[in-house]
């Protein structure tokens, strides 16, 4: 089958072109870097032609609230539409957990803009709804840094390993379409505050995190249920510990 990865040379995007090439797959690592980009439309339909499957796991280049915006809109229209176009049976695309619950966050309102066009699409789909990646918390700690002090929410967190979120895209890329979402998380739940902090130290970096309820998250205020699912989500086996000892310094 022969499957196109938007975002296919990033983070997760690599590590699902991996796993679903290594079970005989054709896929397609489309970004534009390789000649694909979804805002210009340029090499979009190429890459799309016979394909049967297409994940969208591009991410906006800016968080800035109309540029987000923006890249979220104007990639998922020409997407859909060139995938309509080339017949796809299967469009995919991975979100955020919490992402209808924080419209203060200019970031989530593309997040949920993106979404709203895949539901009125006319496509069979799947969004897989994520918490946090655990490769993710050096650039938390440091959007919410000022000088030698870390200002972060005491709200409840359950990072997931990317290897985890990537066993569960490519699940979902030889799955059939749900047409509604998914949750992932990962196996155990943290106070953000707390995990930045550990996370810190085992780095060895000495800068101080306070937790503060008052506290933005790229935008929004969170509460205790705001970053974490309590929707059954499908759960990773990589803990912290595991995820630090073997990944965190790669």
């Amino acid at each position: 089958m022969k499957i196109v990865i938007i975002g296919g040379t990033g983070l997760i995007g690599s590590k699902t072109v991996e796993r679903l090439r290594s079970k005989g797959h054709e896929v397609i690592a489309a970004s534009p870097n390789t000649g694909v980009n979804t805002i210009t439309g340029a090499g979009v339909a190429e890459a799309l032609a016979g394909a049967e499957v297409v994940l969208d796991l591009a991410n906006s280049p800016s968080f800035e609230d109309k540029a987000v915006l923006d890249f979220f809109e104007t990639s998922g229209r020409n997407l859909l539409a060139a995938e309509k176009l080339a017949g796809v049976k299967h469009h995919i695309a991975l979100s955020v957990v919490g992402t209808e619950r924080l419209q203060e966050s200019g970031y989530f309102r593309g997040k949920l803009a993106q979404e709203t066009l895949i539901k009125a699409g006319g496509l069979p789909y799947t969004i897989v709804h994520s918490t946090q990646f655990m490769e993710f918390l050096g650039g938390i700690a440091q959007s919410s840094s000022v000088g030698d002090k870390v200002h972060l929410s005491p709200a409840y967190v359950q990072p997931i390993a990317s290897d985890d979120v990537a066993d569960a895209m490519a699940a979902a890329a030889l799955a059939i379409p749900v047409n509604g979402t998914i949750e992932i998380a990962g196996p155990e739940r943290w106070r953000l505050s707390d995990l930045v902090a550990r996370y810190l130290k085992a780095i060895g970096d000495s800068r101080l995190v306070e937790a503060d309820p008052e506290a933005r998250y790229f935008g929004a205020r969170l509460d205790d249920g705001s970053l974490v699912s309590d929707n059954n989500p499908q759960l990773g086996k990589i803990t912290f510990e595991q995820w630090f000892a073997t990944s965190a310094r790669k």
